[in-house]
C-alpha cells in the first residue's frame, strides 16, 4: 500500500468520524453534548484540511505516491 493510498484512507476515516459527530450533534437534545459534538466535528474538519495539505505536499514531492 502506497503512502498516497494510506493518506486517502486516513482522510476518509476522519471524514467519516466528523460526519458522525455532526449527526450526533443534530440528534441530541442535551445542549452540552451538542456543543461537545460540534467542537469535535470542527477539530476533525481541521484535521482533514491538515491531512489534505500534507497529501498534496507528499504527491508534489514524490510523484510515485499519486494514485
Amino acid at each position: 500500500m502506497t503512502v498516497g493510498t494510506q493518506m486517502t484512507q486516513a482522510i476518509a476515516t476522519v471524514q467519516s468520524a466528523a460526519a458522525s459527530m455532526k449527526t450526533f450533534s443534530l440528534e441530541t437534545q442535551d445542549q452540552q453534548a451538542k456543543q461537545t459534538f460540534e467542537q469535535l466535528a470542527t477539530t476533525l474538519d481541521n484535521a482533514i484540511e491538515t491531512l489534505k495539505s500534507r497529501q498534496k505536499y507528499v504527491e508534489k514531492q514524490e510523484p510515485q505516491y499519486k494514485q
